[in-house]
């Protein structure tokens, strides 16, 4: 793991490390050759560049977010912000679902929209084409 995302989940109340710790893992065993780092004072993975999942730690959750994930199409993730990014919201470790994040994963791979480029493209989002 990142040594930077490992400090920051070392950093956290024993409950969310324990979250962020199987996030983070199951995040490794999906996108193994991602860049990963700590952008904006949260892990992030990025494919070519475009950032792809995250998660955050609240004052009393962990936020997983996908910046594709409105298009997912999952009843387990909210929408957040105005572009297409969507959110899952855990209180205690057992509330994660392995196989629902392994599942939104494999979306986010396929499906993603271009947030590298978004200031290039004054604002506007575009469809990547993927695999």
């Amino acid at each position: 793991m990142n040594e930077d995302i490992q400090a920051y989940n070392n950093g956290l109340p024993t409950d969310r490390k324990a979250m962020c710790d199987l996030l983070a893992s199951e995040i490794l065993k999906s996108l193994p050759d991602a860049e990963s780092k700590v952008w904006h004072g949260a892990p992030v993975w990025f494919l070519n560049d475009n950032p792809i999942v995250g998660y955050d730690s609240a004052k009393n959750a962990v936020n997983l977010l996908f910046w594709s994930g409105q298009s997912f199409d999952e009843p387990g993730l909210k929408a957040q912000g105005k572009h297409k990014a969507a959110a899952a919201h855990f209180t205690s470790v057992d509330q994660i679902s392995a196989a629902d994040v392994q599942r939104w994963l494999e979306k986010s791979k396929s499906t993603q929209w271009d947030y590298k480029n978004i200031a290039k493209n004054k604002g506007e989002l575009v469809r990547l084409e993927t695999e």
